[in-house]
């Protein structure tokens, strides 16, 4: 079945750009498109899509004030922010309304397909600068919990490379194992670290390295 996805962009050309993308790719459709978060929020509901692409600069109400209305009517529907905007206060504005995800509009089309895939899979896409911005946003390390360490090696590896901005499959062919493999092993890290989210786990792991740790999250 393919993943039934909602457009919410102001720009004509952009909003018209990705229906396009959605809909001419295998195991994709877009359900609607909406120019602003008034009609998105009065139409989506009626869709029900798997995974909504929202920008954040709309006329009227804001991409993150409509995120945080939307939710509530639709738990089960994903959200990736797809903005212009890196600064470290949308990012998590956008993430605490709702969103699972936090892609930047240069976002080549493979990797918003991906995102929109790894999304509706459970995960927590980010591009890499958002990854940098989260890591940036950690500026004192706290010492490892519990948690942490009841990680096995493998684990730790995976969380890494999830902080570091790699999606899925990136992962899986990092570690050369199988895209089933990786995805186990984040459902264990979750349950260890009590999480519910990439956004959390990558939080909580970078709030919780040790000072002599270098991190160089990838661009």
């Amino acid at each position: 079945m393919s993943i039934a996805v909602s457009i919410v962009e102001d720009d004509a050309r952009v909003r018209a750009s990705l229906a396009r993308l959605i809909d001419g790719s295998s195991g994709y459709r877009c359900v609607s498109n909406h120019s602003s978060a008034e009609d998105a929020l009065r139409e989506i509901p009626k869709f029900r899509p798997d995974v909504v692409l929202m920008d954040i600069n709309l006329p009227g109400a804001n991409g993150v004030e409509c995120v945080r209305q939307l939710k509530p009517q639709l738990p089960g529907t994903q959200v990736i922010m797809l903005t212009v905007y890196q600064n470290t206060e949308h990012i998590f504005n956008a993430l605490a309304a709702g969103a699972t995800g936090y892609m930047l509009k240069q976002t080549p089309p493979p990797e918003l397909l991906s995102a929109i895939k790894e999304v509706h899979a459970g995960g927590s896409p980010m591009s890499g600068h958002i990854a940098r911005k989260i890591v940036q946003s950690f500026q004192h390390a706290a010492p490892v919990s519990a948690e942490a360490q009841s990680l096995s090696p493998r684990e730790a590896e995976v969380l890494e490379l999830l902080a570091k901005g790699f999606l899925y499959k990136e992962i899986a062919e990092q570690m050369k194992v199988s895209y089933a493999t990786v995805h186990t092993h984040i459902r264990h890290i979750y349950e260890k670290l009590h999480v519910r989210s990439r956004t959390e786990a990558v939080a909580k792991h970078l709030g919780q390295k040790q000072p002599r740790h270098e991190f160089a999250p990838r661009i």
